[in-house]
């Protein structure tokens, strides 16, 4: 995700994206998703941001995630704190997601654990506390951990920042939430897998792990081949969306993100190599695109879904 993204609102919108399916030729429901872990290696897990321009309620978003047919929700900070400040129970939203049958596979907060000034990492220690308790409250045990703040640092020791991760990883073994290193692909750190597994292997803990995304292994240049030098136990979360052939590397945004299957990302290469080396997590639709903004978000939710579905069964096929 980049960080334009994650202020919040995007400025770019790409042209020429086509429509969703109609919602009679979309599955969903509870049924279909049990189904869905006897037919893919994988679960099927969305994060809030695809239809974050529609704004609704949180515990709206739960009811169209688990009407729509997923297993997992992967909601934002923001969108917890704002449900909690209106008076909102976090336990109860809790129970609505269980209720759904989801399980929270994760959560995106913004706290800077990553960088040099040791004022600025203790606030962000902090706030990374915040958050993961606000996760914990809702049944979570993850949270995604970007190097937000060294976005713009191509100097910077990662070994030290593996160091950082790992304060970081103890301080989740106090709450019960593991953060995840996420690859920002527009980031001069951490914008590369390679990166990202180095300070994640460094670190020396049990429980470090990755948070990939198809779009950020694209943006930032890794290779889809460097997947195949990992473990499936190194990520638990693999964010999934695909991108067009225009524009190119240096200008596309997140904006730009695309339904899996409707671009031109080497998924069925990604989904083999997951497959392969034993990742057996979620699959979760991240998408920004400020078309689907547009539409219904029922219908987002249910063609994310069918598009994931099948664009496993063609790369697995």
């Amino acid at each position: 995700m980049s960080e334009l993204s994650r202020r919040g609102w995007l400025s770019t919108v790409p042209a020429g994206l086509g429509a969703g399916l109609t919602l009679g030729a979309l599955g969903g429901g509870k049924a279909e998703a049990a189904d869905d872990r006897a037919d893919s290696p994988f679960g099927f897990c969305f994060n809030t941001s695809t239809i974050q321009g529609q704004k609704l309620a949180i515990p709206d978003v739960v009811d169209i995630v688990g009407k729509a047919g997923y297993q997992g929700i992967e909601p934002w900070i923001r969108e917890l704190d704002q449900y909690a400040n209106a008076g909102g129970s976090l336990k109860d939203l809790g129970k609505r997601i269980a209720d759904q049958g989801l399980s929270v596979e994760d959560a995106i907060g913004f706290f800077e654990w990553a960088v040099d000034d040791d004022g600025r990492r203790r606030k962000g220690l902090e706030e990374a506390k915040r958050n993961m308790e606000l996760v914990l409250s809702i049944g979570g045990h993850r949270i995604a951990a970007p190097p937000l703040g060294a976005t713009d640092r191509s100097d910077l020791d990662l070994r030290r920042v593996a160091d950082r991760y790992r304060t970081l990883l103890e301080l989740g073994d106090s709450i019960g939430v593991v953060p995840q290193v996420e690859v920002w692909g527009f980031s001069k750190t951490l914008g590369r897998l390679s990166e990202a597994a180095l300070v994640a292997m460094d670190s020396g803990h049990p429980k470090a792990c990755i948070l990939p995304d198809v779009y950020h292994l694209h943006k930032g240049g890794s290779s889809f081949e460097g997947l195949k030098l990992l473990s499936g136990q190194a990520f638990h979360v693999f964010h999934l969306n695909d991108y067009p052939d225009s524009p190119s590397r240096d200008t596309i945004t997140d904006a730009h993100r695309i339904y899996p299957g409707d671009g031109v990302a080497p998924l069925g290469a990604v989904f083999q190599t997951l497959k392969a080396v034993g990742y057996r997590g979620m699959l979760s639709l991240e998408l920004f695109n400020r078309e689907y903004w547009k539409q219904d978000p029922l219908l987002v939710a249910r063609t994310g879904l069918e598009k994931m579905r099948e664009a496993v069964r063609n790369g697995l096929a």
